[in-house]
C-alpha cells in the first residue's frame, strides 16, 4: 500500500524534509518524531495583535501603518480567511495524492486585485530586524510555499511578500506591565520554482521502503551519531 494515500503534509514538514530527509522519513514512515520544542507563546499573542489592527480595516480601507509608509494595500477580505489561518486546516493543495496545507497569517491586495502574502514576525534584539540571517532562509521557503498553495486556490498572487517583523525593545526603563515594539515592513520577492521538483522528491520518499540518508548537517542526527559512538 502506498504511504501517499489520503495523506496529508503541512508546510513545516515539507521544511522538515529540506532539513533533513531522514528525519522527515521516521517521522512519516516509523512515527519517530523529533522531539518538539516549547511554544512561542509571545510571538502567538504578537501575532493575535498584529490580526486584531488589520482585521479592524479589512476590505475597507489602507490600514494606518501600511499608509504611513507610502503603501497602498487592503487587507483582503475572504470567505474562506478564517479557515485559511487555522492551525491543522490552513490552505490546502492537491499535489500527486498528497493533500498539502499551511496556515497563514494574513493576505493583502492592491487597486489591481493582485494579492500579497503576509508573514507576522517577532523577535527582540538590539541590532535591526532584516531577512539576511542565512537561517532566515526559512522565513522565504515559508512564504513562497504559501504563495503556491493559494495560487492553487485561484488566487492571482504577487510573487512579492511582505513581512510584518516586529522587534521587542530592550531598555533601562522600569517595566510597568509595558513592553515596547518597533515594527518594520520587509518586503521580499519569492520564487517558488524549488517547491514541485521537492515535492516529487518527498512523494518519491515516502514511497521507498529504505530510509534516505541523513542530512550532514543535522543537528538532531548528529547528537544521536554521538551518543551512539560513547
Amino acid at each position: 500500500m502506498s504511504n501517499t494515500k489520503s495523506k496529508r503534509l503541512s508546510r513545516s514538514k515539507v521544511d522538515l524534509f529540506i532539513q533533513c530527509p531522514l528525519c522527515f522519513w521516521l517521522g512519516e514512515i516509523k512515527k519517530i518524531r523529533r522531539p518538539s520544542g516549547p511554544p512561542f507563546s509571545l510571538n502567538i499573542a504578537v501575532d493575535h495583535q498584529f490580526k486584531n489592527e488589520f482585521d479592524l480595516v479589512r476590505g475597507k480601507e489602507v490600514p494606518l501603518r501600511l499608509a504611513k509608509e507610502g503603501l497602498n494595500f487592503i487587507p483582503t477580505q475572504h470567505n474562506q480567511l478564517q479557515e485559511w489561518r487555522e492551525n491543522f486546516k490552513g490552505v490546502k493543495r492537491l499535489y500527486r495524492e498528497i493533500e498539502f496545507f499551511g496556515a497563514i497569517d494574513d493576505i493583502w491586495n492592491d487597486q489591481h486585485g493582485k494579492h500579497y502574502v503576509v508573514d507576522y514576525k517577532a523577535t527582540s534584539k538590539a541590532d535591526e530586524v532584516s531577512l539576511d540571517a542565512e537561517w532566515q532562509i526559512s522565513y522565504k521557503r515559508q512564504v513562497e510555499f504559501y504563495q503556491w498553495l493559494l495560487r492553487g486556490n485561484g488566487l492571482d498572487m504577487s510573487d512579492q511578500a511582505w513581512f510584518v517583523y516586529t522587534n521587542g525593545i530592550k531598555d533601562d526603563k522600569a517595566f510597568d506591565d509595558s513592553l515596547q515594539f518597533k515594527t518594520k515592513l520587509l518586503s521580499y520577492m519569492g520564487n517558488g520554482a524549488w517547491i514541485e521538483p521537492t515535492l516529487d522528491k518527498i512523494v518519491d520518499c515516502l514511497e521507498d521502503e529504505n530510509p534516505p540518508k541523513a542530512e550532514a548537517s543535522c543537528e538532531y542526527c548528529n547528537y544521536l551519531a554521538k551518543r551512539n559512538s560513547v
